[in-house]
C-alpha cells in the first residue's frame, strides 16, 4: 500500500522524499540523488505506458488511476509515492481509495514564498505565477511536447484546493501535515515526526537509528542538494524553452523570503485568495 507524499508544487515535497529515500532506502543515510528512484511520482508515464494506455487519452487515464495503483501495489509491500496531484474525483473517477492507500503525508507551504519558486520552475512571470496557484487547476497536459511527463496533466488544483482536498485522509487517522518551514528550521525533529508517522501507518515499533538520522539530515542540507546538481544535474529541472539550458530546480531555498522579493499590492493579492487558509496554518 501506498504512503502519498502529497503537496502542491514547489513546497518541500522534493525535499521529505530525498529524507526518506536517503534513510529508508540506503545504508549509511547518506543521500544522493538515485535514492530518488526509489520513490516514484505519480501519474507516471511510464506506468500507464506498462498498462497499453494512451498517454494523449486524458479520459482514459483518470479512469485508470486506480488500476495503475492496484499494478504498483501487487507489490504487497509499504511503497511512497510523490504526488502534485488534488485529491480528486472527475466524473466518478477518484484518484486515489484507501484499499491502496496506507495514508498520507502533506506538505504544506507559505503560498507568499511558493510564487518565486514556482515561476522560476515554470520559466513564468510572477504575475502568471500568482495566477496559477489562485485559479489553475493543472500542470502539463502538452500534447506535442517530445517529454513523456509533459504529455500528462497533473490535477494540481488550487493552492488551498489542494491543501484542503487531503485532509480527508483525517478521518481515518492516516494523515499528517507537515510545514515547509518547519523542514527548513527544525528539521531533525520534523523529520521524527515523519517517521514516527509511518512506524505507526506500518503498525510497527518505532525506532530511530540517530547515526543514520544524522547523516539524512546533513547530506539533504539546501546547499549539498545544491551542488550535487551543479555537479551531476537533477532529472526533474525543466528545460528553458528559449535558451535550451536546464533551470535549476535547487534554486533559493531558505533564502527565498517573500516580504523581500514580493511588491506590497502582490502580498495582498495572496492573502485575500487565500486567508481562511493562511490562518488556519498561521501564516497570517
Amino acid at each position: 500500500m501506498f504512503v502519498w507524499l502529497a503537496s502542491y508544487p514547489k513546497s518541500g515535497n522534493t525535499l521529505v522524499r530525498s529524507m526518506l529515500a536517503a534513510y529508508f532506502f540506503s545504508k549509511e543515510g547518506i543521500y544522493n540523488f538515485d535514492l530518488l528512484k526509489n520513490i516514484k511520482q505519480f501519474p507516471k508515464a511510464e506506468l500507464f505506458e506498462s498498462l497499453g494506455l494512451d498517454l494523449k487519452n486524458e479520459k482514459g487515464l483518470i479512469k485508470n488511476y486506480i488500476k495503475a495503483q492496484e499494478f504498483v501495489n501487487k507489490k504487497n509491500d509499504v511503497q511512497f509515492f510523490k504526488t502534485h496531484s488534488y485529491l480528486f474525483n472527475i466524473e466518478g473517477n477518484g484518484f486515489t481509495d484507501l484499499n491502496n492507500s496506507l495514508g498520507a503525508i502533506y506538505i504544506v507551504r507559505d503560498p507568499r514564498n511558493i510564487v518565486s519558486s514556482l515561476a522560476n520552475f515554470l520559466n513564468i512571470s510572477i504575475t502568471k505565477a500568482i495566477d496559477h496557484l489562485i485559479h489553475s487547476t493543472h500542470i502539463g497536459g502538452n500534447l506535442r511536447s517530445k517529454n513523456r511527463e509533459e504529455i500528462i496533466k497533473t490535477y494540481t488544483g488550487t493552492w488551498n484546493g489542494n491543501f484542503n482536498s487531503w485532509k480527508s485522509f483525517k478521518s481515518n487517522d492516516k494523515y499528517l501535515l507537515i510545514k515547509y518551514e518547519d523542514l527548513i528550521f527544525n528539521k531533525e525533529d520534523t523529520l521524527k515526526k515523519i517517521l514516527k508517522f509511518i512506524y505507526k501507518l506500518k503498525n510497527i515499533k518505532f525506532e530511530i537509528d540517530e547515526t543514520k538520522l544524522k547523516n539524512v539530515i546533513e547530506s539533504t542540507s539546501f546547499e549539498n542538494m545544491k551542488n550535487l546538481e551543479k555537479e551531476k544535474g537533477f532529472s526533474e529541472a525543466r528545460i528553458n524553452k528559449e535558451t535550451g539550458k536546464k533551470i535549476a530546480f535547487f534554486n533559493l531555498g531558505p533564502k527565498n523570503d517573500w516580504k523581500k522579493s514580493l511588491d506590497f499590492e502582490t502580498i495582498k493579492k495572496i492573502e485575500k485568495a487565500f486567508e481562511k487558509d493562511m490562518k488556519e496554518l498561521e501564516y497570517l
